[in-house]
């Protein structure tokens, strides 16, 4: 099955960072959008964290992150970023990469494990 690839989760403690990166090189990258949502624990529905859209003209981030997290993308490298400083416990997720086009495509990668520690 055709997946993004996530990696750069672990275990950090409160006021930390960590670099999440998302690789997707069999997609056509530079036609879709990219988001990263994550899942908390105990909850059944992922939550949008950021979103970046074609040729990175615009980026979206969810309130609970704005200021502390960063996405990015590199459509050469076919790569998208995120950027996570000054995480706190309730950052504590399974982080995912969301990929989609225009036309309804979409991919969920595996998720990486991000664990803030008090």
């Amino acid at each position: 099955q055709l997946r993004p690839v996530e990696s750069g989760g672990g275990l950090v403690q409160s006021g930390g960072s960590l670099r999440l990166s998302c690789a997707a090189s069999k997609f056509a990258f530079h036609w879709m959008i990219v988001a990263w949502y994550r899942q908390t624990p105990g909850n059944e529905e992922r939550e949008l964290v950021a979103e970046i859209t074609l040729g990175s003209k615009n980026s979206i981030y969810s309130d609970f992150v704005k200021g502390r997290f960063t996405i990015t993308r590199d459509d050469d490298a076919r790569t998208s970023s995120l950027q996570m400083n000054n995480l706190t416990p309730d950052d504590t997720a399974v982080y995912y990469c969301y990929l989609r086009t225009d036309a309804g495509h979409h991919y969920w990668g595996q998720g990486t494990q991000v664990t803030v520690s008090s």
